[in-house]
């Protein structure tokens, strides 16, 4: 049973392919408030994630799978098979997310609404260009229950490590922490 806990670093550049990409406090009061607004309540909510992402620099372009699971006071994530827990609790995260939207310089449009797994879903386009990378993503926030249940994100980041593509499922009925 391994008890080690994953790196802050490691935990914030998943969240970050988990579309936690922030936005300056303008931007905060328009569109991108509802954004924002589910994905603080994911944090806070028990949420069982899952994400594959296919990236030409990892895994020879082959598609690779992660998990995280919020609940309670801990965030779990799968790597490499196994489950570990993270040295970030959601509470730190939260406490974290004004500084990073302050720096941030994102831009969110609502697109229109649909359906995604048989709930009411409104759609929201994300962009943000950064000195490291462009993200673009597309998140689809419940009209029912104002949280993420699907995002689509698409981040370049130029050079030899290039684009990579990242689908991502959000589920909240009957979360448990992982056996480990």
């Amino acid at each position: 049973m391994d008890r080690s806990v994953i790196s802050k670093p490691r935990v914030l550049s998943i969240l970050l392919g988990l579309a936690l990409v922030s936005t300056p406090a303008r931007a905060l009061e328009s569109a991108c408030k509802p954004v924002f607004d589910a994905m603080g309540m994911m944090v806070t909510t028990p949420t069982h994630i899952y994400t594959t992402e296919t990236a030409a620099f990892h895994a020879g372009g082959k598609p690779t799978s992660s998990e995280a699971i919020y609940i309670g006071d801990a965030v779990y994530v799968k790597v490499n098979g196994r489950w570990i827990r993270s040295a970030n609790s959601p509470e730190e995260m939260l406490r974290q997310e004004p500084e990073i939207q302050r720096n941030s310089k994102a831009t969110c449009h609502y697109l229109h609404q649909e359906s995604t797994n048989g709930e009411a879903a409104n759609v929201y386009s994300m962009h943000s260009d950064t000195e490291d990378a462009k993200l673009n993503a597309q998140l689809w926030i419940s009209r029912k229950k104002r949280l993420p249940l699907r995002e689509e994100l698409d981040i370049d980041i130029g050079g030899t490590m290039g684009k990579s593509h990242r689908s991502t499922r959000y589920e909240y009925g009957n979360v448990q922490p992982p056996q480990m």
